[in-house]
Formats: structure tokens, C-alpha cells, sequence
């Protein structure tokens, strides 16, 4: 049973993100070829991307599948922050691999992100991560503008992470 706290379930596949959240859309060109390509993209679906961007992650999936429960954790300690989610849809296609996952209950925010590797026509394999979010809890309402700022150092960590695993 699904217990996303958002209405807009999937928009991170439409070309125009819901009205009514903070908007993210950062592209990091990761690397060149095939190789470089499948390498990023079972990174990215296997959650080695963002365990070794430092978030710990813990999947009932070995691999991201629609359905599937992801609890991510930053912080030590009492200072550690939570955010389930639950994978709302997946890309496994010849030149594009990837998934997006929405939030549930007990996450800082209320939203969806996408996690998206594509093998371009030239051979530039290049990495975007979208999100539409808003505040879910009290903390995060607090920190007001901060969050798409953390945000979107997040995006761009995630992108530096997966050129140097696509580069082997």
C-alpha cells in the first residue's frame, strides 16, 4: 500500500513540474561511450550513487523498482534526518536508465525526485537530476530558502559522484 504524501505522483516524467513546490533540473555531463553509460546507470539504480555521496540507504530493492521502499539518512547521531520514499517509477532503456522516487510519511519534505542517465547520439553520457518539493515538516519549513539551495549542492554532488564512478 502506497503511502506517498503527494498528489502529483509521476511528475518528475512531464516536461512541465506541478505548480505549488520548489523546482530542481541540474544536468552534469558524466562521460563518454557505452561503458561509461552502463556503468552510471546500474550506479544510479543500485543506490551506489547515493551511498557514495555519503547518504545511507536502505532499500527493500536491490535495485530500483516502482513499488519499492528507500529510506535515505544523513547526519550522525541525534543530528541524523530520515527521508522514506518509495519508488513511483523506473527507466531501463537502450540509451536511458534511471528512476524517480516520491516521498511518504515521516520524510523532511513533500515532493518527487528523478535520478536519470541518458546516452546521447554523440556519445555524451550525461546525468539529470529533476525534483519539485516543498517543506513536510516543521524543521524544514524553518529553514525556508535554504532547502533548494542544499538541494541543489546535493545535485550537483550526485553529478561530480557519478563522473568519477562512470570513469571507473
Amino acid at each position: 500500500m502506497s503511502t506517498l504524501n503527494y498528489p502529483e505522483v509521476g511528475g518528475t516524467r512531464q516536461s512541465v513540474l506541478p505548480a505549488g513546490y520548489n523546482h530542481l533540473h541540474h544536468r552534469t555531463r558524466v562521460g563518454t561511450g557505452r561503458r561509461a553509460f552502463e556503468t552510471a546507470g546500474t550506479a544510479v539504480t543500485t543506490w551506489r550513487l547515493h551511498r557514495d555521496s555519503g547518504v545511507r540507504v536502505r532499500a527493500d530493492a536491490v535495485r530500483a523498482e516502482p513499488g519499492a521502499a528507500v529510506e535515505c539518512a544523513i547526519g550522525v547521531g541525534p543530528l541524523r534526518v530520515t527521508a522514506p520514499c518509495e519508488v513511483v517509477w523506473t527507466a531501463y532503456e537502450t540509451d536511458r536508465t534511471g528512476f524517480a522516487y516520491g516521498t511518504t510519511g515521516g520524510h523532511p519534505e513533500c515532493g518527487e525526485e528523478s535520478f536519470v542517465v541518458e546516452l546521447a547520439d554523440d556519445g555524451t553520457v550525461w546525468f539529470t537530476v529533476t525534483a519539485f518539493s516543498r517543506a513536510g515538516r516543521w524543521y524544514t519549513r524553518l529553514a525556508g530558502p535554504i532547502m533548494p539551495v542544499l538541494q541543489h549542492w546535493y545535485a550537483r554532488r550526485l553529478g561530480a559522484t557519478l563522473r568519477r564512478i562512470a570513469a571507473g
